[in-house]
Formats: structure tokens, C-alpha cells, sequence
């Protein structure tokens, strides 16, 4: 099959489980591009849900867009993203035409209760399999810890600290664990340290 139209159909295959958003795509996308297809490596998937995570855009859309790029560079890229947001497109249109009809139906409501508990296990199991190739040392699993520990409070810390705000937003966490990686790595190297 052609590689640009297997990045769409896979993509577009993905895309399909849009409820929840992009981090319920993500054991999907761990699924099919590296357990079965191996068009990247566990490690990079995670690097490019990171990057994801701090790039504007839906994680998932950003993470297609640097799969597809990594495989037949930008044209690639602009196919997987595609494929991604096509199947979006077509289901967004299809519910925001006929779901005022249906919405005061109680199975309606029923149905996506069901959804909302799904997609917190998909989201669960991301994290799960994310963890486990990504926390690899005592600092990873602290660094973890702090950044939960402060995305759950982060509320209560801007209430808290009004005039200090912007720090406590998931992009300032991202950076902050960039840099505390870097300097981990720096001084481990320094020391005649792997940087591992």
C-alpha cells in the first residue's frame, strides 16, 4: 500500500476514537504506530507527546503531524494530520446537526456518562504506559510527583498566590521539567555520569 495513504487510513483509524480528546488517543497511538507498525520507538512517542503537550494544538493532532513528518518528512506530516482530524470533522458535523434533537433523551445522556468513564481509563492507562518508559531514575519518578502534585493544587495555588498566576499553568510545568532534565544531565555528565 501506498505510505501516504496508509499515514491517512491509520491516522483517520485513530482519529476515530475522539472522545475524550487527545489523551485518550494516546494508548491508541502507542498501539498502532510503535507496538504495530515499529514507525517509531516507545521513547520517541513519548518525546513527541511532550512536545505536544507544549506546542499549541490538540496533543494528538501534534503528535500525527511529527510521526507522519518522521516518515516521508512534510508532505507526511500534513497527511497524518489530515487523517487525523478527517474522521473529527465528519463526526463533529454529523452530532452538532442532529444532537439538539436527541440531547433531552435520558439514554442519550446515559450513553455519554459511559463515555466520560471510558475515556478516564483510556487516559489512566496513557499514563500508566507512558510512565513506564519514561520514569526511569529516582529524579523522574520526583519530577513526576512534583508536577502532579502541583497540576492537581494549581487552583488553589493561584487563588492562593494571585500576583505569581502564570505560574501554575501546564506550560510552566513543562518547562520547568525541561530544564531540571537539562540540568540533571548536565551535572551527571559532569561528574563522569552516562546522564541516565
Amino acid at each position: 500500500m501506498n505510505e501516504y495513504l496508509q499515514l491517512f487510513l491509520v491516522f483517520a483509524q485513530v482519529g476515530v476514537c475522539t472522545f475524550g480528546g487527545g489523551y485518550a488517543m494516546l494508548p491508541i497511538l502507542q498501539r498502532e504506530v510503535v507496538e504495530k507498525r515499529g514507525w517509531c520507538s516507545g521513547d520517541e512517542l513519548a518525546d513527541y507527546f511532550a512536545i505536544g503537550q507544549c506546542t499549541p494544538g490538540v496533543i494528538a493532532v501534534n503528535t500525527a503531524t511529527f510521526v507522519g513528518s518522521k516518515r516521508k518528512g512534510v508532505p507526511g506530516g500534513i497527511i497524518a494530520t489530515l487523517g487525523m482530524v478527517f474522521p473529527s470533522v465528519v463526526i463533529i458535523t454529523i452530532i452538532a446537526a442532529f444532537l439538539q434533537n436527541f440531547a433531552h433523551i435520558p439514554a442519550v445522556g446515559h450513553a455519554f456518562a459511559g463515555v466520560r468513564a471510558a475515556v478516564v481509563a483510556l487516559i489512566a492507562s496513557s499514563v500508566w504506559k507512558l510512565g513506564k518508559t519514561t520514569i526511569k531514575n529516582w529524579w523522574g519518578g520526583a519530577l513526576f510527583a512534583a508536577v502532579l502534585l502541583l497540576s492537581v493544587f494549581s487552583e488553589a495555588l493561584r487563588g492562593l498566590l494571585p500576583a505569581l498566576a502564570f505560574l501554575f499553568t501546564p506550560v510552566i510545568y513543562v518547562i520547568l521539567a525541561g530544564a531540571v532534565g537539562l540540568a540533571v544531565t548536565l551535572a551527571q555528565t559532569g561528574k563522569g555520569g552516562t546522564g541516565t
